[in-house]
């Protein structure tokens, strides 16, 4: 992998999503970032994110609602996805990597991974607090 030189803007971009635990948009982390940096532009942050997730210092997510979602923490983790309000929570769970050898089972070919999304509806939802 080439050495890329320090970004200033990137390290910004990566410091403000390991404070996060809520998969934050492209577009959320640009309005966050502009508060530290007012001339960060939109394009230089999809830029950076590319760069990051390329270079496996952030995961991107694609929970099929047509925008990537990012994700500070690279450990092997999995999500829930509302389907009412679009949240993206990190589930605490046990691994189910065994699942890799159970796919494996009829097929010729070589697994190297996979990606699982729960989906359903989240506590905020089920009960929203009452704001009167």
């Amino acid at each position: 992998m080439a050495v890329r030189k320090y970004s200033r803007q990137r390290e910004l971009i990566k410091d403000f999503l390991m404070t996060r635990k809520d998969h934050p948009t492209a577009d959320v982390i640009y309005q966050n970032v502009r508060n530290e940096n007012p001339n960060i532009s939109l394009g230089t942050v999809y830029r950076n994110l590319t760069l990051l997730a390329e270079s496996g210092e952030i995961n991107r997510l694609n929970l099929g609602d047509g925008t990537d979602h990012f994700d500070g923490d690279t450990s092997p983790h999995y999500h829930f996805v509302c389907t009412k309000c679009g949240s993206v929570i990190d589930l605490e769970m046990d691994s189910i990597e065994s699942i890799l050898s159970t796919a494996a089972t009829n097929f010729p070919g070589h697994i190297a991974g996979h990606r699982t999304y729960f989906y359903g509806t989240c506590e905020n939802c089920i009960h929203p607090l009452d704001h009167s």
